[in-house]
């Protein structure tokens, strides 16, 4: 593998992580659901979700890191997750397929924000459920942490998205040290 490569899946494994595990509160999974795992990485959400829907999509734009979770979930013995790798953009993916989507801290990287969340929107279903985890903007920041967007200006943007905000959660876990916000958002027709 190339050292690159395998640097990067080192890094992203040992991160502090927001717990899948925890995720499960948030959102109602069925056994007939398709969910969409935006911004899958090393699939610690695709594996998490895996036992307990029809199947998972974990989709990505590095083909590197999709290809070591393709190789994990053999390992593991995992057979409904299926990997994708292209843009956030433009994602290669039929409109109105999934049931459920996650965007766990990946979308603070993608600009402008409303075309990916125009993509969630085109792939749910009708009143499909969206989950979008991402580290909090800070108002004053004391150390430089990347790009970052608020939890409110996050609901604006997916309300504009064409989705109606259920509810907006500022968890006590934290991840590297900072504030974790969960935007739990449905569909509209």
């Amino acid at each position: 593998m190339n050292p690159k490569v395998q640097r990067k899946i080192e890094h992203l494994e040992n991160i502090e992580r927001f717990p899948a595990e925890e995720l499960f509160e948030f959102i109602q999974l069925n056994k007939e659901d398709e969910l969409l795992d935006l911004g899958a990485g090393t699939g610690y959400i695709s594996f998490a979700f895996a036992k307990y829907v029809k199947n998972v999509v974990a989709f990505d734009y590095d083909e590197d890191i999709l290809q070591y979770l393709e190789m994990k979930a053999k390992e593991k013995g995992i057979t409904n997750i299926e990997i994708t790798a292209a843009n956030f953009k433009e994602m290669p993916l039929e409109n109105e397929r999934f049931e459920k989507a996650v965007a766990s801290i990946s979308l603070h990287e993608v600009q402008p924000l409303s075309i990916v969340l125009d993509e969630i929107h085109r792939v749910l279903k009708d009143k499909g459920i969206f989950l979008c985890i991402e580290l909090e903007k800070s108002e004053v920041p004391t150390v430089p942490t990347g790009p970052r967007v608020s939890s409110n200006e996050m609901k604006e943007e997916i309300v504009k998205a064409g989705f109606s905000v259920i509810d907006t959660f500022h968890s006590p876990t934290q991840v590297a040290n900072q504030p974790v916000y969960i935007i739990i958002a449905q569909k509209n027709k």
